[in-house]
């Protein structure tokens, strides 16, 4: 019986990772930003909002669908 119970136990804990794993992809794809990578290492992130990053972000989605294509 204990070791029934640390079978279950196990595969409920597998699932719980799985399923966050899962969940955390997901939100992940629907968020864009722009990450702007410096050559000393340093990284800018900006979210959509400012003309300039729409503008950008725009270019890189069509890039991304002639990619694609």
């Amino acid at each position: 019986m204990p070791r029934r119970k640390a079978v279950i136990g196990l595969a409920v804990a597998c699932v719980s990772a799985v399923a966050a794993f899962l969940v955390r992809q997901r939100g992940a794809q629907r968020t864009e930003k722009l990450d702007l990578h410096f050559a000393d290492g340093t990284m800018a992130s900006r979210e959509p909002g400012s003309p300039a990053v729409d503008r950008v972000l725009d270019l890189g989605r069509a890039a991304l669908a002639v990619a694609r294509d």
